[in-house]
């Protein structure tokens, strides 16, 4: 490696907060034109150290170095400035507004509207991710609001590009036209530093990896040398364990979803269109679709958070469809949506507190009338231990928590609920592999122990793993269930994508 293609250095950078050591000394290096992966588990220290590279974190100590000259962004504007961009893993857009409204947001000195939408098509064309300026963003998948988001970056022409998990919400073909791009880029001299949980795309697109483990560099690899196993091992300091499942035959049936028809709780939601399945004790059934296609309306409307007609959900033959969240799940139906802070767990109220929100029941957290907190905070402590959240105890509000951490929070205090059906969107969305393989193997449980899972994803390869029948929503319409035995990822993408014909649900 010469000096001359030393796009950025990084030298002992440390950032610290109270109870945790964020980043810890870290020192590497991103060369100019390469695809770098920076790989760690949750809570390594990942997103300190990007935010710290745009602008959005002062480190404690260290110093980076940019075309060999001190680079030390007080904001994201000054990175931007200095020819470092960066897209976030939640999109930051107005569905209201347009395509280039919504770009010209995100530029400190926006031309005229009909020159930016000029210059959007030509960058669009370029780099392969057709884009119409005019659309409403409301109106887009979620692959094209990402390019949204990726244009935006594009037209200030970045030396730096770094991106936060960018293929959480795209389908097989939608990833294929995503690293083509990258690829480009990168032909082109600009340095990508690229996060992701998923091994098989750093293996497939990086040309090398930092591996952060609790705060500190913890080794350097070219992915395309070493196995994803190996990759796996050095981000957790240990092998990772590969879900299984003692399969039985399935029991008797215990949710019924029978013509579920839902109008849109919003102006950008999506409507639920004659929804209906059968799912028995034992059983998993994997849901993949597009994000925007009805997932979160279909998990509301299971949950009880949406009611529906009389007769059209029942639960071991009981009729549920207008009894709220807290009745089901004294029934048993209990649910773990995809946003986690803020919809699955309270930001400013401690773990305790958030465990005491959605098990005061089953777990016997209240005794005539009064909140038993000893007992929340003993529970607490068990959600943490089993399902190995890293944090400094139970009084931790959650939002201190890292993503992946907390959704091993939330997924936790469901399963160690013991439900008769568990209702997931995204489960392992964000989190390590470590992480990923420790939840579906507790999904996996709860169906070996007679519960019924209904698991919305969009990894694929998760619901391969882990599901008996996969079914696609597409426009709030559900594809009857088939076997996930012989299905092909390239078939399931297809599908979800919509180019296959979508035949509503039955129920043998």
């Amino acid at each position: 490696m010469n000096a001359s293609d030393m796009l950025l250095s990084v030298r002992g950078i440390s950032k610290a907060y109270p109870g945790v050591i964020a980043n810890d000394d870290v020192s590497f290096d991103v060369v100019g034109g390469e695809i770098h992966a920076l790989l760690g588990e949750n809570g390594a220290g990942k997103s300190t150290l990007v935010k710290t590279i745009y602008g959005l974190i002062r480190p404690d100590a260290g110093e980076m170095l940019l075309h060999g000259a001190p680079f030390a962004p007080a904001t994201p504007n000054e990175a931007r400035a200095a020819g470092v961009a960066m897209v976030f893993q939640h999109f930051s857009l107005f569905e209201a507004l347009s395509v280039a409204e919504n770009v010209a947001l995100g530029m400190q000195d926006p031309p005229p509207m009909r020159q930016l939408a000029a210059r959007i098509r030509e960058k669009s064309e370029l780099y392969g991710l057709p884009l119409s300026p005019d659309r409403r963003v409301g109106d887009l998948s979620a692959g094209e609001r990402q390019r949204v988001e990726i244009i935006r970056c594009l037209l200030e022409d970045p030396r730096l590009l770094i991106m936060d998990e960018p293929t959480s919400v795209l389908t097989p073909q939608e990833v294929d036209i995503l690293f083509q791009t990258l690829r480009k880029l990168a032909e082109n001299g600009t340095a990508i530093l690229y996060i992701s949980h998923k091994l098989k795309e750093i293996t497939a697109l990086c040309d090398r990896a930092t591996i952060l483990r609790r705060g500190r560099v913890v080794g350097h690899c070219t992915p395309r040398d070493v196995s994803e196993s190996k990759m796996a091992e050095l981000m957790v300091g240990s092998a990772v364990q590969v879900p299984s499942r003692r399969r039985n035959a399935p029991g008797a049936e215990l949710l019924r979803v029978s013509g579920l028809s839902l109008p849109p709780a919003t102006i950008f939601g999506t409507a639920l269109q004659g929804i209906s399945l059968a799912l028995r004790s034992g059983e998993i059934i994997g849901i993949g679709g597009i994000a925007g296609n009805g997932q979160d309306e279909l998990l509301a409307a299971l949950s009880g958070e949406r009611l529906s007609a009389p007769g059209t959900i029942t639960l071991e033959g009981r009729d549920i469809a207008r009894s709220g969240p807290t009745a089901r799940r004294a029934l048993g139906l209990l649910s773990a949506p995809e946003e986690r802070l803020g919809h699955a767990a309270a930001p400013d109220m401690s773990l305790t507190e958030n465990a005491m929100l959605t098990a005061a029941h089953r777990q016997k957290l209240m005794a005539r009338g009064f909140l038993r907190w000893n007992a929340a905070r003993d529970f607490a402590r068990r959600i943490i231990a089993d399902f190995d959240v890293r944090t400094p105890g139970p009084d931790v509000p959650a939002r201190a928590l890292s993503g992946g951490n907390l959704q091993k929070f939330v997924i936790g205090r469901e399963v160690l609920q013991r439900p008769r059906v568990f209702v997931v969107n995204q489960p392992t969305w964000g989190v390590d592999a470590a992480a990923a393989a420790a939840i579906r193997q507790a999904l996996l449980d709860l169906a070996s122990a007679g519960a019924a899972v209904i698991c919305i994803s969009q990894d694929l390869d998760e619901l391969m793993e882990i599901a008996d029948h996969f079914a696609v929503l597409n426009e709030g319409r559900l594809s009857a269930p088939r076997p996930t035995d012989g299905l092909s990822i390239e078939d399931i993408g297809l599908m979800m994508g919509g180019a296959k014909d979508m035949e509503a649900a039955h129920v043998a």
